[in-house]
């Protein structure tokens, strides 16, 4: 299976499940940018639930910018925050202080560009995972492609995804939240998310 799909912030468990299951990955970097996804936003596991954690972007007001050209807004101090936020809610997890060093650089790091940052992430995540996972790069845009098409999974709202239950930290309180980021996978099962991973079911459209 060859699949065609997004970059994301800390991908959700369905695009490393995906990725992972795959005979080849082609990263989609020529396609307009979509406000309200998971190219700028990701999903984790607070002690009060589920928690959005999001990236501020520059807009254009008068014309429509390609994902690879988005910059992030330097005003906020989002990467501060995001950090604050993960330990809050992994601190006590099994694997957060093993792989806590491998990420802070994302938090440390000044990126000009988004498609930068999330192709940064994905490097430490897969070392993290203890694996491989080369890909290339879209040069134009094409609505249909002959790759198996697994471009909207960048839209949360479109991932229909239902994955086997692992223990997580809160689930005591608020029982299992399903494809979170894959940070949240990892922090609670550590390099065990890569089998994991691979058996999980996908719906491919």
């Amino acid at each position: 299976m060859d699949i065609l799909i997004h970059p994301t912030y800390f991908p959700s468990v369905s695009h490393f499940a995906a990725m992972l299951q795959a005979g080849s990955v082609t990263f989609e970097v020529d396609d307009n940018f979509q406000k309200q996804s998971n190219r700028n936003r990701m999903y984790i596991y607070s002690a009060n639930g589920l928690q959005l954690l999001n990236i501020p972007v520059k807009h254009s007001k008068n014309e429509r910018l390609k994902y690879r050209d988005i910059r992030i807004e330097p005003a906020f101090n989002w990467q501060k925050q995001h950090f604050k936020s993960l330990e809050a809610a992994y601190r006590t997890s099994p694997y957060f202080e093993f792989f806590e060093d491998d990420i802070r650089p994302v938090f440390e790091q000044k990126h000009t560009f988004l498609m930068d940052l999330n192709l940064q992430i994905h490097d430490i995540i897969t070392a993290c995972l203890g694996i491989s996972l080369p890909y290339q790069k879209t040069e134009e845009y094409f609505k249909e492609v002959s790759q198996t098409d697994l471009r909207h999974l960048a839209n949360g709202k479109k991932d229909e995804h239902v994955f086997t239950p692992y223990t997580q930290v809160f689930g005591d309180r608020h029982g299992f939240l399903n494809n979170l980021s894959v940070l949240d996978l990892l922090f609670n099962e550590g390099r065990h998310a890569v089998t994991y991973l691979k058996e999980q079911p996908l719906l491919l459209k």
